[in-house]
């Protein structure tokens, strides 16, 4: 009897702590292959690897990796987790800021911090949007690992599935959430959108990106984020505070250069030039490069006024009086205008110069945020009965820009062997 309890106490003595692995095993106390990006031991189980020390730092937290120990499904019911941690350090905040948009992996800033800490901040209690960040890391950690090789042409990755397994809890967290109406169910459902835009973006998925863009800018409207007009005259203050402004975070990212507008910047063996757009060979004709260097002048403009936009929503986000309301409506009569204008110019440059064939890419995604501004203005401080009407038609054709940007980058990416965001 006495040697056993000796033995048994060599054994417990003699045990390795666990300090290092994933965090599942860590959890666990069991000894982690360490196989990356989930261990196969977590694997052979059945269980659901959460991973090694994160980029953002206090998603290593025990309690939080131990409440997502389950499977693919455990995103659906999961109850807030009590925060161990209340401030966000500066460089996870940094990174993703970088994460939110491919455009930043050719050194464009993107000015989302603030978005970017809400995220972060959210997600110590609020397991889909946890995992929504968690996808939309290792999802662009595989693109810039992978090179930008389609996942049609090179063999998908174990990274690429995680991203897509954490994805699918996201998901599902989302529409157990959204289940129950509420401040806290609005807020998760727009943090997850701009999440989510994001990892479509690395996806090159740009029609479900659209399709989130939509969804989220509805449910801003819907439960009036902003103050608001609900009938003449009569100004109603914004139905839930403090929600986060999906519309500012979807311009912030559109505004951002982007190389799609950049002239020929680079040179080929040769010495001769090669363009930056996403276009094929028989468009390179002079019509094109002519076109090219236009583009990015009717760039400059829609990025003016999506400035200007911005600005606009932040006085519409403060408005008290019926008096400052009806002013901004001038503004925001005069903003549509402006867009109007844009696109008319764009049609004229268009019939003038442009090539045969397919338009340019650069000018299809200048489209693409055009609609995105119109269809953010045209909900503003407006909650008339034919608004719906004429937002579906602006939904429509946004979807519409999305999927045949989607279908021509595919075709792109399919004949060159590369996938650029």
């Amino acid at each position: 009897m006495a040697r056993s309890l000796v033995a048994r106490k060599r054994n417990i003595q003699g045990k390795i702590k666990v300090k290092t692995g994933c965090a599942t095993c860590r959890t666990r106390k069991v000894k982690c292959d360490e196989n990356k990006p989930f261990c196969q031991r977590c694997v052979d189980t059945g269980r659901t690897c959460d991973g090694y020390e994160s980029p953002f730092r206090f998603f290593t937290n025990q309690s939080i990796n131990n409440a997502h120990a389950g499977g693919i499904n455990s995103g659906v019911g999961l109850q807030p987790i009590p925060p161990t941690l209340t401030e966000i350090a500066p460089q996870d905040i940094d990174l993703l800021n970088r994460y939110f948009s491919t455009k930043t992996m050719f050194d464009v800033k993107l000015g989302c911090d603030e978005e970017a800490r809400q995220v972060l901040q959210a997600s110590l209690t609020n397991p889909p949007i946890r995992h929504a960040v968690l996808s939309l890391r290792a999802l662009r950690e595989d693109l810039e690992t992978s090179g930008d090789v389609p996942a049609s042409i090179a063999q998908q990755t174990q990274s690429y599935d995680y991203g897509l397994q954490q994805y699918c809890m996201a998901l599902g967290g989302l529409a157990s959430n959204l289940s129950s109406p509420g401040s806290n169910g609005l807020k998760s459902a727009l943090l997850c959108c701009q999440i989510f835009i994001s990892i479509e973006q690395v996806r090159g998925n740009y029609a479900a990106m659209a399709q989130h863009i939509i969804r989220g800018l509805r449910i801003m409207h819907e439960s009036r984020a902003r103050p608001d007009f609900v009938a003449a005259n009569k100004l109603v203050p914004a139905h839930h505070d403090q929600l986060p402004f999906l519309d500012v975070f979807v311009i912030k990212l559109f505004a951002a250069p982007c190389k799609f507008a950049d002239p020929p910047a680079t040179a080929d063996i040769s010495g001769t030039t090669v363009s930056m757009c996403l276009v094929s060979p028989d468009q390179q004709s002079v019509e094109s490069r002519d076109l090219r260097t236009i583009a990015p002048d009717m760039r400059t403009e829609l990025t003016r006024i999506a400035a200007a936009t911005l600005k606009f929503l932040g006085k519409v986000s403060q408005v008290e009086s019926v008096g400052n309301a009806l002013r901004l409506l001038s503004e925001k009569a005069a903003l549509l205008d402006s867009l109007e204008s844009w696109l008319i110019d764009l049609e004229l440059v268009q019939t003038e110069i442009r090539p045969p064939g397919p338009e340019l890419i650069s000018v299809s995604f200048m489209r693409f945020f055009h609609l995105i501004l119109k269809i953010v203005l045209l909900g503003a401080l407006d909650s008339s009965p034919d608004l719906y009407a004429e937002l579906r038609i602006e939904n429509d054709r946004l979807q519409g820009v999305a999927n045949n940007v989607g279908e021509r980058l595919k075709a792109y990416r399919t004949c060159s062997g590369t996938r650029s965001g």
